[in-house]
């Protein structure tokens, strides 16, 4: 065996093993040594991907381990910078670098294409992994520490300050969050899981830094740890560098940790609970109602494949009989958006509930839902839902990911488990073998009634989740963490003061400080490829227009038909966005909605319709509108998977009011709830709106004033009985005119598209219809406030600029990382405390965003939006710095995604002018941008007025000392 083959002498080969229907080799090691697994997946993509994850098993809600990977990533002992991992994604040509806490693991991942940015950031993360600082300032920044409002004033008011801290308020403002830490809460009383592993902001304060350390001794040990790798590096090198690195000072093993098994409930469990609601709001059908169930291992392969089937089974799609219960129970208005299995932990989690309800109507819930269950353990499914559901578990099988997490990665995380727990993690990924067994198992009648009633009938460790709103909660919570710091102030000594004021300054200084980013390996730019490869058509042909890819896509079929956007009247142009939106969830020619849905699932991967729209490249005040009708199949499906999408085209059903009501009413609370995560993206569209009628259009349709739209559409059907009429009449005049357009067809697969002729042959005459130009601009006021249920706030600026093909363009985009990297990350983030903020040129529109994400500031914000221009202009700037800018930009604009992924992008993106010579172009330009040229558009385009938006709450609100300047919105 060749060197080059080979592995390290410092591991044990164990096993070589083939997933057959991946094209995937997987070899298992295990470090002699400290007993370390490594799970090394080899494949000719060139994107190589590293992970190492440790089992992390908090007993507390502290955060405890949440907080280390943060503080982990801040300096090591070969790197003793204050922030190498923020620093490496300046230096790197990575195509990911992240780190996750999950509820009984953390894991460290990159991803790179290029050889010696991998063995850089190899190094980078194996240091932080196993040789971490943990410098108290580091905890104190990314956890918790305590500071007085005026800085070194001792008699000023106390606060909470953490990165974590502010992060947690912001991911617990989310009713789904705080849904699933209850549920986890109370189907789990004695392990891990029953506390909040990223940390409940009530009890972070309490996680001392020794305990910090003492978690990081115990639980950050290579005999703890478990090793993937994937890509075309040898495993020889690899290993060499994990040995050298790290693995080779550790002399031993120690105990393993392990996660035991959830004693079981002799009886089902009721809990009434409470979440906090504006006091302004009405409490009426607010109310959450859940059942949960607790299931079996989720590393066993079979009974993870039975709890799917079993999941999928009862709640797939409209027509599944557990999911029809829920979106047509009376007492509410949507299934709960935390319903299915959760098979993310040691033991999966099956829950099914509704929001939009009423507390005293938790009982009639649970006794339909058991009466569901008892009538289906008695009478089964039918065999053809069966073979769907294990249709689509094959087609989730063998799609090739890669275009949003590196596919790597995926396979990666879908193993992952098995090894945290100590069972076997490829079986995880190799299901085919189990797939068959369960095809054979269906033909059973009796098998999925025994499924059914043994892990839900028969099941008692069961819980009702009751969750009510209160309008007094947040109040409350606020009083108890104000009076939590007046006592602990009062209880401080003198000398207790000037500690923390001392501490305050040495954080400020350590935040301050510039370290020797030479310490840090690098790419240059003259690592960077000479160009971007873009997928080409393998076929082109004229009648109908088609387009067709020849790509690995593992036995998938991918069909996308477009339509340029028909002329229509500006309210028909409201509706428009909806009717894309609803196309694919409502009846089709004779089938109702749920022999539709039944259809797709047999089928397809499902349909979906989209509005798409870009600003045209020399002109962002012209817009192109296109809809794009498209779905997905195993290729011995692209047949009936095209005339399922034909169908949906040409006779989707508007007259199913009662199932459309319910759409629109499903869709303003999944909407109204997306608030606290996606809010940094809301205030930049709402403070970007008026610059040009693409983002004038998305603002109206999916931002902060599409649900407000939403809402009154919502209420109107509600309230006037003559509302559905004209709205279905609106949908039938968009379908009229939409048949009449246009097609283009777009079909990517890895056999051929000549199955299709004949489908296509039938594609009638279509006469020709230009393009409207769009919808015309909303105004809005200069200065934006939103209020809303949140812990935190959200906050954006925006300024116009120019269309792509401007010369100025790629140096903006240049600037806005530039900005964040040399200013705003330690201004808003590491001395501000949100969880993130920036800048970033949106090229295809011409609008430069300032923003802040999970954010306990609103004034101070606002202003180092505007003192990072100033420092832009005064300030000396080195070449590195716009180096590592432009690698950051490059990196984005080079990452590769899945082969079916990239060569719809392309066919898209010439779809909208953005042709490959047009992306290649900007790229060069970006390569060739100078800190002059930085510093010239800044001062061209940010030191004019910008517009403003912020999200936040009327607690911060009422503090806010510019309040009456806003335009203020109730959400």
């Amino acid at each position: 065996m060749s060197v080059l083959t080979a592995h390290h002498p410092a591991f044990k080969e164990q096993r070589t093993y083939a997933v057959n229907h991946l094209n995937l080799e997987i070899k298992e090691y295990t470090h002699s040594v400290t007993q370390a697994k490594h799970f090394h997946i080899s494949s000719d993509n060139k994107e190589n991907v590293f992970l190492v994850a440790f089992r992390t098993i908090p007993m507390d809600s502290t955060g405890v381990a949440h907080i280390l990977e943060h503080t982990a990533l801040c300096g090591s002992r070969r790197y003793p910078v204050r922030d190498p991992f923020f620093m490496m994604l300046r230096r790197s040509l990575n195509t990911f670098m992240n780190a996750f806490t999950s509820s009984d693991w953390t894991a460290y991942p990159f991803a790179s294409q290029n050889r010696k940015d991998f063995f850089n950031l190899l190094s980078i993360y194996l240091d932080a992994a196993f040789f971490a600082r943990l410098d108290p300032l580091d905890f104190a920044q990314e956890g918790h520490r305590l500071a007085f409002k005026d800085g070194a004033d001792i008699n000023s008011p106390l606060e909470f300050k953490g990165v974590v801290f502010n992060e947690m308020k912001g991911a617990m403002s989310s009713t789904n969050s705080q849904l699933a830490d209850l549920v986890g809460r109370y189907l789990f009383p004695s392990n891990t899981y029953h506390y909040n592993s990223g940390g409940d902001p009530a009890h972070i304060p309490d996680l001392s830094y020794e305990s910090l350390k003492n978690f990081y001794n115990r639980h950050y040990h290579p005999s703890n740890a478990v090793f993937f790798t994937y890509g075309d590096i040898p495993v020889y090198d690899l290993q060499t560098s994990m040995q050298t690195l790290a693995l080779q000072e550790f002399t031993g093993a120690q105990p393993a940790l392990a996660v035991h098994p959830e004693k079981r409930y002799l009886a089902p469990i009721a809990v009434l609970e409470n979440y906090g609601l504006e006091a302004n709001d009405d409490p009426a059908d607010k109310t959450y109602i859940a059942l949960s169930w607790l299931l079996g291992d989720s590393t066993d392969p079979q009974q993870r494949l039975e709890a799917h089937l079993l999941a999928q089974a009862l709640m797939a799609n409209s027509s599944s009989p557990l999911q029809q219960l829920l979106e047509n129970f009376p007492h509410s208005k949507a299934p709960l958006g935390i319903s299915g299995l959760d098979d993310s932990q040691k033991e999966m989690v099956f829950t099914c509930g509704v929001e939009g309800s009423n507390p005293e109507h938790n009982q009639t819930f649970t006794n339909e839902v058991t009466l569901l269950l008892s009538r289906l353990a008695e009478d089964g499914i039918d065999h053809q839902q069966l073979e769907s559901v294990c249709h689509q578990m094959e087609l989730s099988q063998r799609e090739i990911g890669g275009d949003h997490y590196p596919y790597g990665l995926q396979l990666i995380l879908t193993a992952l488990p098995g090894a945290i727990h100590h069972q076997d993690p490829i079986q995880l990924l190799d299901i085919d073998p189990y797939l068959k067994q369960l095809r054979e198992r269906i033909k059973d009648p009796l098998y999925i009634k025994n499924l059914i009633s043994r892990w839900l009938v028969e099941n008692h460790h069961r819980l009702l989740l009751t969750v009510k709103p209160d309008t007094d909660l947040n109040h409350r919570r606020k009083i108890a963490e104000t009076l939590r710091l007046q006592q602990i102030q009062q209880a401080l000594s003198i000398e207790q003061k000037q500690a923390i004021i001392i501490q305050t300054q040495q954080l400020s200084e350590r935040q301050q400080q510039v370290d020797d980013a030479d310490i840090l390996p690098k790419v240059g730019l003259e690592d960077v490829e000479a160009a971007l490869i873009i997928p080409t058509p393998t076929e082109q042909h004229q009648s109908p227009p088609l387009t067709y890819f020849h790509v690995g896509s593992n036995g998938l079929a991918y069909v996308h038909l477009l339509l340029p956007a028909p002329t229509l009247s500006s309210d028909l142009w409201q509706q428009l966005p909806l009717f894309c939106k609803l196309t694919s969830e409502v009846g089709v020619g004779q089938h109702d909605y749920l022999a539709s849905q039944a259809w797709q699932a047999r089928v397809s991967g499902g349909v979906r319709m989209d509005l798409e729209f870009r600003s045209h490249i020399e002109n962002t005040d012209r817009t192109t509108f296109f809809c794009n009708y498209a779905s997905k199949a195993l290729t011995r499906n692209q047949v009936p998977m095209m005339e399922l999408l034909l169908a949906t085209y040409r006779e989707a059903r508007w007259d199913e009011s009662t199932r459309i009501k319910e759409l629109i009413t499903q869709k303003r609370i999944y909407k109204e709830k997306s608030i606290p995560g996606n809010g940094h993206s809301l205030a930049m569209l709402a403070a970007a709106c008026c610059f040009n009628p693409a983002l004038n259009f998305q603002h109206q349709i999916s931002g902060l004033s599409g649900l407000q739209n939403l809402r009154k559409l919502d209420d109107d059907l509600n309230q006037h009985p003559d509302a559905f009429d004209q709205l279905q009449q609106k949908f039938q005049t968009i379908q009229q005119a939409l048949v009449k357009q246009p097609a283009q067809i777009l079909s990517v697969n890895d056999t051929d598209w000549q199955p299709l002729s004949e489908t296509l042959q039938a594609f009638p005459p279509i006469q020709r219809y230009e393009s409207a130009a769009g919808p015309e601009i909303k105004p809005s006021a200069p200065l934006q406030a939103w209020l809303t249920n949140t812990q935190v706030n959200f906050c954006a600026q925006a300024f116009k600029t120019v269309a792509p093909t401007h010369e100025d363009s790629a140096a903006l985009t240049v600037l806005g990382t530039f900005l964040k990297n040399g200013y705003l990350h330690r201004a808003i983030r590491e001395q501000g405390g949100a969880y993130g903020g920036g800048a970033s040129h949106d090229t295809s529109h011409g609008v430069f965003k300032f923003y802040s994400y999970r954010d306990p500031r609103l004034q101070e914000t606002l202003v180092d939006f505007q003192q990072s221009v100033d420092w832009l202009i005064n300030a000396q700037h080195s070449a590195e710095s716009l180096e590592q800018a432009i690698l950051g930009i490059i990196s984005g604009i080079d990452k590769p995604g899945s082969p079916a992924g990239m060569a719809i992008q392309a066919f898209h993106d010439q779809l909208f002018g953005r042709t490959p010579e047009y992306r290649n172009r900007y790229r060069d330009r970006i390569l060739a941008v100078k800190i002059s040229d930085l510093q010239r558009v800044g001062e061209k385009y940010l030191t004019l007025t910008p517009r403003t938006a912020v999200i936040s709450h009327h607690a911060a609100w009422q503090q806010f000392e510019s309040a009456h300047e806003f335009e203020v919105h109730q959400l």
